[in-house]
C-alpha cells in the first residue's frame, strides 16, 4: 500500500459516498458535542484536522467560533472554500504537519482519518496538534479503529447502498502489523471503481499512552456524542484529551 493512498482515494465517487452518508442532523449533533467539550468560552479558536468538506467547521463558525480547517484532499478543500461566506481559514495540507504554535483553544479529528495513521504517524499527529494548541487546550478524537470496537465483529465483506451508489467493502486484517486493509468497490450507473485503503488498529490504552507522550491527559472515554462511557464493543471511540497547562512537548 502506498504511503499516501489517501490522495488518490479521496476524489470523485468516494467523496460522493461520504456526502451521502452524513446527514445535516448528524453534523449539528456532533457540533453540539464539540462545542460542549472544546469551546469553553464564546468565540473560541478551533482547529478541524482533517476537515473534509468542512461540515463541522461551517456549523461551528456559524455559532461564532473562529475556525480553521486542514485537509489533504484538494477536491474537499475547494468545496469547503465555496461552501460559506463566513471568515473561515481553509488550509490544504498534511494533518501531521501543522504550522501553528500555541494558537488554538481546541482541536478535533472526527471521521475515519485517525485510523489511517500507523503508530509513528499517531505520535507525529499528537505532537503536531499539541504544538498548535494553547496550554490547557483540548483535543477530541473520534475513531472506529480502536481494537475494542472493530475486531470483535469484523466482517469480511459488507454491502452499502446510499442513493444511487452501491459500495462493497472487503476487509483483510494483518495481526502482526495491526493493519486492516479495506478494498472499496463503488458501483454507480454500471461504472465500477475499486480503491484500496489501509487503517491501523490500536487498543484504547495504546492510544492514551501515545497521547500522554505528547503531553495530553485523558479527560473522557466515550462511546458516542450522547456521552455514555466507552466499553468493549462500542462502535466508535470518542477520546477527549487536554494538553498540560504547565509545559509544551
Amino acid at each position: 500500500m502506498q504511503s499516501k493512498w489517501q490522495v488518490e482515494f479521496f476524489r470523485g465517487v468516494a467523496l460522493d459516498m461520504w456526502r451521502l452518508a452524513v446527514s445535516a442532523e448528524q453534523t449539528r449533533t456532533e457540533a453540539d458535542f464539540l462545542e460542549r467539550v472544546l469551546a469553553r468560552r464564546a468565540n473560541a479558536r478551533l482547529l478541524d484536522v482533517p476537515c473534509g468538506n468542512g461540515r463541522h467547521v461551517v456549523e461551528l463558525a456559524g455559532r461564532g467560533h473562529r475556525m480553521t480547517g486542514v485537509d489533504l484532499s484538494e477536491e474537499f478543500i475547494v468545496e469547503a472554500r465555496g461552501s460559506s461566506s463566513l471568515p473561515i481559514e481553509w488550509v490544504m495540507g498534511d494533518m501531521c504537519e501543522l504550522p501553528w504554535t500555541s494558537e488554538f483553544d481546541g482541536a478535533y479529528c472526527f471521521g475515519n482519518s485517525f485510523g489511517y495513521l500507523d503508530s509513528e504517524g499517531v505520535r507525529k499527529f499528537f505532537a503536531a496538534v499539541a504544538g498548535a494548541l494553547k496550554p490547557g487546550g483540548r483535543f477530541a478524537i473520534e475513531t472506529g479503529m480502536a481494537a475494542e470496537s472493530i475486531l470483535q465483529g469484523l466482517l469480511q465483506k459488507r454491502w452499502y447502498r446510499l442513493g444511487d451508489l452501491f459500495m462493497l467493502s472487503e476487509n483483510q486484517y494483518h495481526p502482526a502489523e495491526g493493519r486492516l486493509d479495506i478494498q472499496y468497490t463503488f458501483i454507480r450507473d454500471s461504472v465500477v471503481d475499486t480503491r484500496p485503503t489501509s487503517s491501523y488498529v490500536c487498543t484504547v490504552a495504546e492510544i492514551c499512552r501515545m497521547a500522554a507522550g505528547a503531553g495530553f491527559r485523558t479527560v473522557e472515554l466515550l462511546g458516542s456524542t450522547e456521552g455514555e462511557p466507552y466499553q468493549l464493543g462500542s462502535p466508535r471511540l470518542i477520546l477527549v484529551l487536554q494538553l498540560s497547562s504547565e509545559c509544551k512537548p
